[in-house]
């Protein structure tokens, strides 16, 4: 049998408790057909030498907030605690449009996928305008990248107890019709699907509870996911305390969301009882390690969750908080918290990338094709490049050295069996012109003068 694409000469890490050294990974169509060692490979249409390089499962990013690498490195907040940035910045995107928003959703995807990940959700709850998340499986769709967006949503303005102004929130039959729309439109749960959505209210202390109940029925009804922010920030335990009488923990159980449905985005803050409640009940959690650095206001301890039976993923979180996109960084620093936080043996880099496969695929449910490459696994995967000095001296465990040396960046990246980056630069031919296109767009949204 003939495949359409090899890649050869590899360290390939398959899936965990599974590596094969000078190995390949064979592509028909849009799966992995085959692993095997040096010395067996197929014909293939197109082989791609990795020349001992490491091959890993594409990353998975299961927290973003794409549209905000329009206000990256914003000088007014740059050094805000959580609730002073959002205040600081909801202003500025209350100006986002149908082609901003397509704008930051291709070059978030572009700059994911140069840093290694190939499939991602996307938080977007800002909606001053309609039709903002049909723009980004637009942008998807025109590069090839497998997109998993949720209909995020605020109801509580400044005017009603909450952080953002009038202009970015939506009245609740608003939000409720656009979710069935968009369920309606784009959600594939077919096998290998391009393009998902779930239902992701922004937080607890930005929506009333009739989205999150109302929600958790739409959910049940279209066998779809549910998103939130959960435990983030101290003030969000003073805020809940006051509006709802309880922890942020125990209004997410109230309103419907404990279960197989959910994951949740940082995790910061909870009591060990509450942990082991969620774990039990099947929450999974998101990890944005270098946004809770930058934001400095804790971070989750992934490891220690990952104990108590709760999956752990990685997310970048907003590019205007942690101003990258990049899993292998955030895998990097998932590796330095957890080691700084519990001690060298707590955690390897197999448990990093494991987190940053494994882990997003459980977020996401989606655990059956994406986040490994074991034989009919959706054909996600990256050859990582670094460079011959950075790697110098490294011969012993490839995949130590992918996050202890560095930077590394992806050679190459392969989405449904497609080559999206190559000599580790987008192949998208247009790219140029977004990049200008999304330069006039920021600067009008950070009313810079042109």
């Amino acid at each position: 049998m003939t495949v359409d694409l090899l890649v050869r000469d590899a360290h390939v890490y398959v899936d965990r408790g599974w590596e094969v050294a000078g190995g390949w990974v064979a592509i028909k169509g849009n799966r992995v057909h085959a692993i095997g060692k040096a010395g067996e490979e197929p014909e293939a249409k197109r082989t791609i030498s990795a020349r001992g390089r490491l091959v890993t499962p594409g990353l998975i990013n299961a927290h973003h907030h794409m549209y905000q690498n329009l206000t990256r490195s914003y000088a007014p907040v740059t050094n805000g605690t959580l609730f002073e940035w959002l205040t600081g910045l909801y202003p500025l995107w209350a100006d986002l449009d149908e082609e901003s928003v397509y704008l930051s959703t291709y070059i978030a995807m572009a700059e994911l996928l140069m840093g290694g990940c190939t499939t991602s959700m996307d938080h977007m709850y800002v909606h001053p305008k309609p039709f903002l998340i049909d723009a980004q499986f637009r942008a998807s769709t025109d590069i090839g990248f497998r997109f998993y967006a949720t209909r995020g949503s605020m109801t509580r303005s400044v005017e009603d107890g909450g952080l953002p102004p009038k202009s970015v929130v939506q009245d609740e039959e608003t939000i409720l019709a656009d979710s069935v729309r968009l369920v309606e439109k784009y959600h594939d749960a077919s096998a290998g699907s391009m393009t998902r959505l779930a239902l992701a209210p922004c937080s607890l202390f930005s929506v009333t509870e009739r989205i999150m109940s109302e929600s958790a029925r739409l959910a049940e009804k279209y066998d779809l996911r549910l998103h939130t922010h959960l435990a983030e920030d101290p003030q969000e335990d003073v805020y809940c305390a006051e509006v709802y009488g309880c922890t942020p923990t125990e209004y997410f159980e109230r309103v419907g969301w404990a279960s197989k449905r959910s994951w949740v985005a940082h995790y910061i803050y909870p009591s060990d009882e509450e942990i082991g409640r969620l774990a039990h009940a099947g929450v999974c959690t998101a990890q944005c390690p270098c946004s809770n650095m930058l934001i400095g206001g804790g971070a989750a301890d992934a490891m220690g969750l990952r104990a108590r039976g709760m999956p752990v993923g990685l997310g970048c979180d907003g590019s205007a908080s942690t101003d990258h996109a990049s899993m292998w960084l955030e895998a990097r620093t998932a590796l330095l918290l957890g080691r700084f936080r519990n001690g060298p043996n707590s955690m390897s880099a197999r448990d990093a990338l494991d987190i940053a496969t494994r882990g997003g695929a459980a977020c996401l449910g989606w655990e059956d094709e994406i986040g490994h490459l074991r034989p009919g696994a959706c054909a996600d995967l990256v050859i990582w490049e670094m460079s011959d000095i950075a790697l110098a001296g490294a011969h012993t465990d490839p995949v130590e050295a992918w996050l202890r040396c560095g930077p590394a960046t992806a050679g190459t990246t392969i989405v449904n069996g497609k080559v999206l980056v190559e000599n580790s630069r987008p192949t998208m031919a247009g790219l140029n012109d977004v990049l200008r296109e999304h330069a006039t767009h920021a600067r009008r949204i950070q009313r810079l003068a042109a």
